[in-house]
């Protein structure tokens, strides 16, 4: 769990900023008749459940491995991180769209508009604050990489998910002031539907991408690949090993990789020696990279693996290939 407690520090920072501003902009929808207001809080409540579901997830994923579950629970994040995807996409975005489109048919002029600007003033600062905790553990994670390319090669969904959320809210917000303020200035209540039938477009993108990432993680992605290389000069650096061919790796969680090593052994090494070299192996993992959690080694020549890698490369292509088309 310690290496989850930046992440947790920005769940929490989110669940408490988001319930004062959905009670805040749920008072203000209340008194004002704007459906704008009343998506924003909307949302708000949604992303006050989606950082539960994260803090759930992370507790359970936490748990040791079992006789059920022999490789850990690490996996249960990224369930969890895709139905807050989906809770994105079906709560905030369906509701704020059906009061958009309800509002759009059926207009009434905003009552107190000052009220609702006060509401979206004090919302954008305790957004801003919940961002700015979560900006900076991610950039403390991204090292070198690009801010996009961090979150696809991120393993840990719970600070990118939280940094999307509020970059979508603080988007929302200006949408539903500019939606609020044309609405009264141009004296055209429909505007203030539009205002909300866009919040529903920022969160759906928001969370077909969340989506998007989730799948992946769910299916299985590999580690870095400065850690697979590590792997492999651990490995080629033991005396019995003639060769370390590639290692195939997948995360179970964010701190919890399974790599199946292929080693082509010294010609006449016996069972014994081929059993101590795999314990040196997994004690030096260990030591250096404690995130590889489990360790399978195959004992195969190097023209082998190159066949299994050559298929692996055609799979690929053919799946790439197949996503094109569709």
């Amino acid at each position: 769990m310690a290496g989850h407690s930046g992440s947790k520090v920005v769940i929490y920072a989110a669940i408490v900023g988001n319930l004062l501003i959905a009670l805040t902009k749920f008072v203000a929808a209340f008194f004002t008749g704007s459906s704008a207001m009343l998506s924003e809080g909307v949302h708000s409540v949604v992303d006050t459940g989606n950082g539960l579901l994260l803090l759930y997830g992370l507790n359970r994923a936490a748990r040791p491995p079992d006789l059920s579950h022999p490789l850990g629970h690490g996996r249960e994040l990224y369930f969890w991180s895709f139905i807050v995807a989906l809770l994105v996409f079906a709560l905030g975005a369906g509701i704020s769209f059906y009061e958009g489109v309800s509002h759009i048919l059926h207009p009434e002029p905003v009552r107190n508009p000052t009220v609702n600007y006060v509401v979206l003033g004090v919302s954008f600062v305790f957004e801003g604050v919940t961002w700015w905790v979560a900006f900076k553990e991610f950039r403390r994670h991204k090292g070198s990489f690009g801010w996009f390319e961090a979150v696809r090669l991120s393993k840990d969904p719970s600070v990118y998910t939280v940094l999307f959320e509020d970059s979508a809210a603080l988007l929302g917000l200006a949408v539903a002031f500019f939606g609020i303020l044309a609405a009264e200035v141009l004296e055209i209540p429909e505007l203030d539907g539009v205002a909300s039938i866009g919040i529903s477009l920022i969160l759906g993108a928001t969370a077909i991408f969340l989506a998007r990432e989730s799948k992946g993680l769910l299916i299985g992605e590999p580690a870095m690949p400065d850690v697979q290389r590590r792997v492999l000069e651990i490995a080629q650096a033991d005396p019995v090993v003639q060769k370390a061919n590639g290692v195939l790796t997948v995360h179970l969680g964010p701190d919890s990789i399974v790599a199946g090593l292929s080693i082509e052994f010294e010609d006449h090494t016996a069972a014994p020696e081929i059993e101590a070299c795999v314990e040196r192996l997994e004690a030096l993992l260990h030591k250096e990279l404690p995130e590889i959690t489990s360790l399978f080694v195959k004992p195969q020549t190097t023209s082998g693996w190159e066949r299994r890698r050559l298929a692996l490369e055609e799979g690929k292509a053919s799946a790439e290939a197949a996503g094109q088309e569709a």
